[in-house]
């Protein structure tokens, strides 16, 4: 009986689990089809979601059937295109700087770490917000990237 259930979960993960096939440019979230146009080396895996391997980089795009908007899973650091954590979301787990090029704006970070900090900054490098350990922040300007420090 446990083999046939764990075959079951097993068989059924897969067939819910989107992949790159399964999602068409058609089909693709427009903020998901802009962030692989705009940083080459994506991959889309799922309607609202694309990865970067390389760069240790998730976007999800909102969902209209998403039940928590703006979550920033531990361990990593986000940048949302919406204010208080909304909107689309860039996740990074690999601490050094990074582009947030494949977001149209960025209004709000978070740092799901447990030290350090992160910084939204713009093209001059000046610090637009920061986020300590374990909480979020407010971005106001034109952030062109993000800066985690340990």
């Amino acid at each position: 009986m446990k083999r046939f259930l764990a075959a079951l979960a097993a068989t059924l993960l897969l067939v819910a689990t989107p992949t790159a096939a399964d999602a068409s440019t058609d089909e693709l979230h427009p903020d998901v089809v802009y962030a692989l146009k705009t940083l080459p080396g994506g991959v889309a895996i799922g309607t609202h979601q694309a990865v970067w391997p390389e760069l240790g980089m998730e976007l999800t795009a909102s969902s209209r059937f998403a039940r928590s908007v703006g979550s920033c899973a531990t361990g990593s650091y986000c940048a949302y295109s919406g204010s208080g954590m909304t909107g689309t979301r860039l996740a990074f787990t690999i601490c050094t700087t990074v582009s947030t090029a494949p977001l149209r704006t960025v209004k709000s970070i978070a740092n799901a770490r447990s030290s350090g900090m992160v910084q939204a900054r713009n093209s001059a490098g000046q610090v637009l917000a920061t986020a300590f350990a374990n909480s979020s922040a407010s971005v106001s300007g034109t952030t062109v990237g993000l800066r985690c420090a340990l």
